[in-house]
């Protein structure tokens, strides 16, 4: 059986246009329809449009929103690989019509235009809400740690940043020294230069070394990242790196992002509230329904959105872990009087108000009489403190407890359970088909505009498999 055998030496007769290399129903086209249907009046983008001015002129922003979308889409994110790929791959050179800008332009026009991704993201959502994708009836939220383009080595606290900044010092003082060494009729030799050029550097490194300790001090910060620094320490399954937590709000319908945004907060539990405002906003108008995993359940930011006549569906920890032993001597098996405002144990003995907590919200119930517990028959299984037993209960104990009731409603469960497949997909695109690992811009304003990119790659592609390629650009382009 023979072999088929390419032939470089082949002549071919190449097509006239760049035009004719992309398929009409090539993915590209959708990307290409979706940027030209932007209103670049609201996308922040500074178009200098001078045809005297000396120099190179600029390249269209919308070639370069373009560049980004798609590459980011197919995970090319690096400004060197989209060069690369403005030469080699057929896609690109149609979608840009041929430009070629270089790595750092590319690189450049992203760290510039923070503010115009963001908006990229606000007028795709606007646009699934016209095409009646997103209803926003629904919303689920949802975070997930990812890496900063910083090392954790590099997260330092104040006593190692003061130590660095002695170091520097005394290097300072020893070139300083070696300088007056120098006779002057030497300044211009190679040594004295390469003094000066170390000084110099010393100096601009004290200088941010300074910037840094005052921002621990001001903002009482445990520690500071030195390359980027306002990523914090994350702790995730692959251990603890320096990164930001990243969050998204989903609608129910299709799935759809309606709203990202990324914290510097370990864990999520005061984003809920936050973050439905968020989404609200974009959408225009108020969700019916509000849910998101244990993570949110902090009931002080819960009761922000119940406040605004919102369904909030999250469960509690102890809800949600799939250990849930019955303990005969849990909090729920004492009885609590409102109108005395005590606690009666299971064998009838009363606890009383006994303290506040200020730190978690919540009033203390100390047994009346510690010998009490301790000569009971179930010291040892229900406490083992020689004070008697205590019971915690929340100033908004109240909510709570209905929090933990429509969580365990026929509705409630209904709705959780389409909470895993709407809102982890998303994140599951963006790190596995997106080929997303840690961030590439620094800073929180950098990496919410990627995290708008992400968001708005991951809607590009949701919309094209909901409605297909050729409709999805017939409704763009009408």
């Amino acid at each position: 059986m023979a072999y088929k055998q390419g032939d470089r030496h082949q002549m071919d007769l190449f097509p006239k246009s760049i035009e004719e290399y992309v398929q009409e129903d090539d993915s590209v086209r959708v990307y290409d329809a979706f940027i030209e249907s932007l209103f670049m009046e609201d996308i922040e983008i500074e178009i200098e449009i001078n045809c005297n001015k000396v120099g190179n002129s600029q390249y269209d922003p919308k070639a370069m929103l373009k560049l980004l979308i798609y590459g980011y889409s197919y995970g090319w994110r690096s400004s060197r690989k989209l060069e690369r790929a403005l030469y080699h791959n057929v896609s690109f050179v149609w979608l840009t019509g041929g430009l070629k800008p270089d790595h750092k332009t590319i690189a450049n026009f992203r760290r510039n235009n923070k503010k115009a991704l963001k908006e990229v993201l606000r007028q795709c959502v606007r646009l699934c809400i016209k095409l009646d994708l997103i209803e926003g009836n629904t919303l689920f939220v949802d975070g997930s740690k990812m890496r900063g383009n910083a090392s954790i080595n590099k997260t330092w606290t104040e006593d190692k940043w003061n130590k660095h900044l002695k170091g520097i010092e005394n290097r300072i003082e020893e070139i300083l020294k070696e300088c007056e060494q120098v006779d002057n009729r030497e300044e211009g030799n190679a040594s004295f230069v390469k003094l000066k050029g170390e000084l110099a550097k010393k100096e601009e490194m004290q200088v941010r070394v300074k910037t840094v300790l005052e921002e621990i001090k001001r903002e009482k910060k445990k520690s500071v990242n030195g390359t980027d620094k306002d990523c914090v320490k994350i702790k995730g399954r692959q251990g603890i790196h320096a990164g930001y937590n990243s969050q998204i709000v989903v609608d129910e319908k299709h799935g759809l992002i309606v709203n990202c945004d990324v914290v510097q907060e370990n864990n999520d539990t005061n984003q809920f509230s936050n973050q439905i405002d968020q989404a609200n906003e974009m959408l225009g108008k108020e969700c019916k329904v509000a849910c998101s995993d244990a993570g949110y359940s902090k009931v002080d930011n819960l009761k922000e959105i119940d406040d605004k006549d919102i369904k909030v569906i999250v469960p509690t920890s102890k809800q949600a872990s799939r250990e849930q032993e019955e303990n005969s001597f849990g909090k729920e098996r004492f009885s609590y009087n409102e109108e005395k405002d005590i606690y009666e144990c299971p064998e009838g003995n009363i606890l009383r108000l006994g303290g506040y907590d200020k730190a978690k919200n919540c009033h203390q119930y100390k047994m009346v009489n510690r010998k009490i517990c301790k000569e009971c028959k179930h010291f040892g299984v229900c406490t083992t403190s020689k004070n008697g037993r205590t019971i915690k209960r929340l100033v908004n104990e109240k909510l709570k407890e209905k929090f933990e009731q429509l969580y365990k409603s026929d509705k409630g469960q209904e709705v959780y359970r389409k909470r895993k497949e709407k809102v982890e997909l998303p994140f599951g695109h963006i790190k596995r088909n997106m080929n997303v690992g840690s961030f590439l811009l620094r800073g929180s304003s950098g990496v919410n505009a990627e995290m708008a990119v992400f968001s708005t790659c991951f809607n590009m592609s949701r919309m094209m498999t909901l409605i297909g390629k050729q409709a999805l650009m017939q409704r763009l382009w009408n």
